[in-house]
């Protein structure tokens, strides 16, 4: 009786109840901090990708690893996250991880290799797994189940306005080339944040852990951590590589990986009664049915947004500003979405509101195609408008309902743990959309690249005979350029310069207007090839937006809005 006593007055909730409503606050701010900051870093890094390229020499698969290893790394780790708080100490925990992100954030911003940006990366992602469960378990006890409500939806607006101004904050940043340092301060900016998060954290927020942990599953995070390794590596990899057969045998063994995890979450149940996700969850056929729903579209969402940078930056050769700014009617379409219309319909159509959505963000995307197809090079700002505010309010028709459709049928006991593996799920998704939308798109920018010199061939050919160039020498310069180009497009390097390029530059430089030529062809078949790769990946983006239009048929017809609370 005393144990229990002792327990319930070093729990969190106990410190807590003390709090006055200005400390409350105080609190709230400190832990929001952090919670914008994880945000900010999931969506900064698109925006500098050419910049990282340039600088580092990084390939295309670094690219990925940059987006997908930090997701990848926070998921895994992110149901474990929030057993250690529950274990330890909320506060404690919460320390650790600003104290672990606001380093991985100095050593990403310091990296002098792809390598050890990479490493910074999955680093940080670990620490934010350690940082943000914390947020969401400290407002569970600084504050009442009637007061959460508008807890959760002051943290929702954040979620959507940081998420959407990450690209912004990182373009401004770049722009602006502070110091020099290029891409640098959009990591380096998280340092005197974090700083004074950890130091104010440390006053502020409330001592204590839950007076009824559960027990770490540390083979069952090893596990799982072992089977999204073996999916992930090869996706991302084997492209580069020319998919050797290791890629495919590491790819047909995260299926057994996951076989023995979900054996693995029984035994734990029976053991000690603290599996990562309870076995029961998984008999639920909507739960099932919902998460299946939730990472194919979380994989459409966050991979739409790497092929997309890169068309503007790369292939329409914005300026990294601009690309930033023609990116804000998504974010526009989400929030407007989600203020006015997502809300009102949720009761009323239920599950119906994320068919509706599938249906209106790829008409929002094939609007978005239509205007690159039809411009090409010459795509203004303005007519991306249209196909990105519909896109958007698509993404807010699924995203809306998604917890509650999904929960509806959970038992409410078990509200907390599907929560977390719903969020779990969702960085999953991300990981996964980055890696799977480069295995088509950057797999076609390779093999399209012929095809698109071969499209703006005829104007080259035009422009050289403009130039009184002789027939018999654009013979010569024609298969020369072709083959510059061609070799650049397979360049894993994209920095550097091929062989046959640096041979056709000591030419060209020879004649200025030749030089001007072959640039200006360049630039051409660069956005054809990214335009037609972009085709091929709002494609790609439909069929999978086509999976989630049907499994939506699967899910509840009618959704209890008051199971966002109960996981809390």
């Amino acid at each position: 009786m005393s144990s229990a006593i002792d327990h319930l007055e070093n729990s969190a909730q106990h410190h807590a109840s003390k709090f006055t409503s200005r400390q409350r606050t105080i609190a709230l701010v400190i832990v929001a901090m952090a919670f914008v900051m994880d945000l900010l870093d999931n969506t900064i890094v698109n925006i500098a990708i050419p910049s990282i390229q340039s600088n580092l020499g990084a390939s295309y698969a670094v690219i990925q690893w940059l987006i997908a290893g930090y997701a990848l790394s926070f998921a895994v780790l992110l149901v474990t996250g929030g057993r250690m708080g529950d274990v330890f100490g909320y506060k404690k925990l919460f320390m650790i991880g600003v104290a672990g992100f606001t380093l991985a954030s100095l050593l990403s911003g310091c990296a002098w290799d792809s390598g050890v940006l990479i490493a910074a990366r999955l680093l940080q992602g670990s620490m934010a797994a350690l940082m943000v469960p914390q947020v969401m378990s400290l407002m569970q006890v600084m504050y009442k189940p009637h007061e959460r409500g508008g807890i959760m939806g002051i943290f929702g607006a954040l979620a959507g306005v940081a998420a959407s101004l990450g690209p912004v904050v990182g373009g401004v940043l770049i722009h602006f080339n502070i110091a020099g340092l290029d891409w640098r301060p959009i990591f380096l900016i998280n340092v005197p944040v974090g700083i004074f998060a950890f130091v104010a954290a440390m006053k502020y927020l409330p001592e204590g852990k839950s007076p009824h942990p559960l027990k770490l599953d540390i083979v069952g995070t090893t596990i799982i951590m072992a089977a999204m390794f073996l999916l992930v590596f090869p996706l991302i990899q084997g492209r580069e590589l020319g998919w050797p057969t290791w890629s495919f045998v590491m790819m047909a063994g995260a299926v057994p990986a996951l076989a023995l995890f979900a054996w693995w979450q029984k035994v734990k149940e029976r053991r000690d009664n603290s599996p990562l996700v309870v076995p029961a969850l998984l008999k639920t056929r909507t739960f099932l049915t919902g998460l299946s729903v939730n990472i194919i579209f979380e994989g459409a969402m966050i991979g739409f947004f790497l092929p997309f940078t890169l068309l503007l930056q790369v292939g329409l050769g914005y300026s990294v500003i601009k690309a930033a700014l023609t990116g804000i009617p998504t974010a526009i379409g989400i929030s407007v979405a989600m203020a006015t219309f997502a809300q009102k319909i949720m009761p009323k159509l239920g599950r119906y509101t994320m068919t509706i959505g599938t249906i209106v963000m790829a008409l929002g995307l094939a609007i978005l195609y239509g205007f690159i197809h039809h411009s090409g090079l010459h795509t203004t700002p303005w007519e991306f408008v249209p196909g990105l505010l519909i896109t958007g309010v698509g993404m807010a028709l699924i995203m809306s309902p998604m917890f509650s459709v999904v929960l509806t049928d959970v038992d409410p006991k078990h509200a907390g743990s599907a929560s977390g593996v719903m969020n779990a799920v969702q960085q999953l998704g991300g990981a996964i959309g980055t890696a799977l939308i480069g295995v088509f798109f950057f797999g076609h920018l390779t093999a399209n690249a012929p095809a698109s010199f071969a499209s703006i061939q005829p104007s080259l050919q035009r422009s050289l005979t403009a130039a009184h160039i002789p027939a018999e020498a654009q013979a010569h310069i024609l298969p020369a350029i072709k083959t510059c180009f061609v070799d650049h497009s397979r360049e894993k390097d994209t920095s550097a310069t091929p062989a046959s390029c640096k041979q056709l530059n000591s030419g060209s430089g020879q004649n200025a207007q030749l030089g001007t030529i072959v640039a200006s062809a360049a630039k051409q078949a660069t956005a054809s090839n990214f335009t037609d790769s972009f085709r091929v990946a709002v494609i790609f983006e439909c069929a999978i937006l086509g999976v989630v239009f049907l499994l939506s048929f699967l899910l509840p017809r009618r959704i209890r809005l008051e199971v966002m609370h109960e996981g809390m």
